[in-house]
């Protein structure tokens, strides 16, 4: 009968089927994890579990796996211990059974008419019973009045009574039992006794208990190691992400380390072959940047010198003529400072200037820098948290805010106030106020490229488009960055960080 199932059996198979629907599918390769684990099998995640990291998708992997192998495990542990257990309790019931049988053959042969007192002497198990049936008479003595025949199986008492032995199990007020019905032909009788079940049934719940218990360690652990897989199996794409950061950031020569599996070392060798040949590609516009800024010095400097000399003698030369000398002078020393500018930025590109940081008091270098261009009211506030103090090239310094000041002058209506405030992680921040009408949005990402012009609304005459372009480069040298955003009082704010060196 079916009562005999552990009800810890039950649960478990209830966990089993709501846990098997979100485990994964077999299915095709999905995402970077196929290289490291494409030889073990083929994964295709739900569309649910696509929407996690890669990471936690590896270590859901892992569990489900784990739990699965571990129910899998469980139940046919549980299974096994139970038939060995029903085994094993079958043969002594059967054993007993027959012993009892036999002692009542023997006994009954001539005291036939003292079955109750035969049957009442029988030597059963603690909690266990017996009955015996008389064919002829149709009598049924039973140990205990509570029970009687009729507490077995009705299928059991058929087969008996038909001369067949037969067993079945069954319960009793609850409580598991086997039955054993022997047929005893020689007397025409048959002798029904119950066994109970209930250490059998202790034995197996311990069991299942145990094993439910492994389940849930067994888990953990799986999660534990898929959470140290993801990790090892992240570590590559992680070095592959921060080189490729790198290189976004000026870091030109950063490599990945050859790697000992097949498949990593791979990836290794064509990202290694991409950064070459992006350095390499990088550096030869650089040098042909260079090389043309160097071959166009010359005759800069001689069609400058021309100039002089036809600037020497205005006087001689007629209206129209000198507006067209002023055209072209002021043309050629735009020209002269591009050139000059690009040379400064391949410089910068190949890496070939150096960083040579000091402690800088920057406020009476931004008044003095101001000067140089005739702004000699300038407004420097310097935030209460900080001391005006930076570790700064003073050349580069210098070229950033003679650039920023000079870009408020020509693009943003002059500069209303210049501020030394303390940014994040103890980096110093100065930012550069105009009076002009802001930069956009969607201008600000693209405002620092080369030869970039802001929208119609700030003034698009004189520069040469490679001021902000220097000082976003010597920002980056410094390891800080440049970007512009809204002044609180209107115009464009444009701000330089450089980190806190620390020694």
């Amino acid at each position: 009968m079916g009562v005999f199932l552990p009800l810890i059996l039950t649960s478990q198979r209830a966990c089993l089927a709501r846990f098997a629907g979100s485990l994964p599918e077999p299915g095709d390769l999905y995402s970077a994890a196929n290289s490291k684990l494409g030889k073990y099998g083929k994964v295709k995640f739900p569309s649910r579990l696509r929407k996690l990291s890669l990471r936690s998708r590896v270590t859901l992997l892992f569990l489900a796996t784990g739990l699965l192998a571990s129910l899998l495990l469980s139940a046919v542990s549980y299974v096994s211990a139970r038939s060995y257990l029903l085994e094993r309790r079958t043969e002594i019931v059967e054993r007993q059974s027959f012993n009892n049988a036999q002692l009542i053959r023997t006994q009954l042969r001539t005291r036939r008419s003292q079955a109750f007192e035969l049957i009442s002497g029988i030597r059963t198990e603690q909690n266990g019973f017996s009955v015996l049936h008389l064919a002829p008479e149709d009598l049924y003595f039973s140990q205990d009045i509570r029970y009687t025949q009729q507490v077995f199986p009705p299928e059991l008492v058929a087969s008996t009574l038909a001369g067949a032995t037969s067993r079945q199990r069954f319960s009793v007020d609850g409580q598991p039992y086997m039955a054993v019905g022997v047929y005893i032909a020689e007397i025409n009788a048959a002798y029904f006794e119950a066994f109970p079940l209930t250490n059998e049934q202790r034995t197996l719940n311990a069991i299942g208990s145990a094993l439910f218990l492994g389940i849930i360690i067994a888990g953990a652990l799986s999660s534990l190691g898929g959470v140290w897989a993801s990790r090892r199996l992240m570590k590559p794409l992680e070095r592959v992400s921060e080189a490729a950061s790198e290189i976004a950031d000026g870091g030109l020569d950063a490599r990945l380390d050859q790697e000992d599996d097949p498949d990593l070392s791979r990836l290794v060798a064509s990202f290694n072959g991409m950064a070459d040949a992006v350095q390499t590609r990088i550096e030869r516009e650089a040098r042909f940047a260079s090389d043309v800024s160097h071959e166009l010095r010359s005759p800069i400097t001689a069609l400058a010198a021309a100039v002089e000399v036809l600037d020497a003698r205005r006087a001689d030369l007629s209206d129209r003529t000198q507006q067209a000398l002023d055209v072209v002078v002021s043309q050629i020393r735009r020209f002269d400072q591009m050139v000059l500018d690009l040379l400064e930025l391949s410089r910068l590109d190949v890496g070939i200037t150096d960083l040579n940081r000091e402690e800088t008091d920057l406020a009476p270098l931004i008044t003095r820098i101001a000067g140089r261009y005739g702004i000699d009211d300038i407004i420097i506030e310097v935030a209460p948290n900080s001391d005006g103090l930076a570790s700064v090239d003073k050349k580069r310094f210098e070229r950033i805010m003679a650039n920023l000041l000079d870009n408020a002058r020509i693009h943003g209506g002059g500069v209303s106030r210049v501020s030394i405030e303390v940014g994040e992680r103890q980096a110093t921040r100065i930012a550069v106020e105009d009076n002009g009408p802001g930069v956009t949005h969607n201008e600000r990402a693209r405002i620092f490229e080369r030869f970039a012009r802001g929208s119609a609304g700030r003034s698009r005459s004189g520069g040469t488009g490679l001021g902000l372009a220097l000082v976003a480069e010597h920002a980056r040298a410094h390891n800080g960055l440049a970007w512009v955003e809204d002044s609180p009082n209107g115009g464009a704010r444009f701000v330089v960080e450089f980190p806190e060196v620390r020694s």
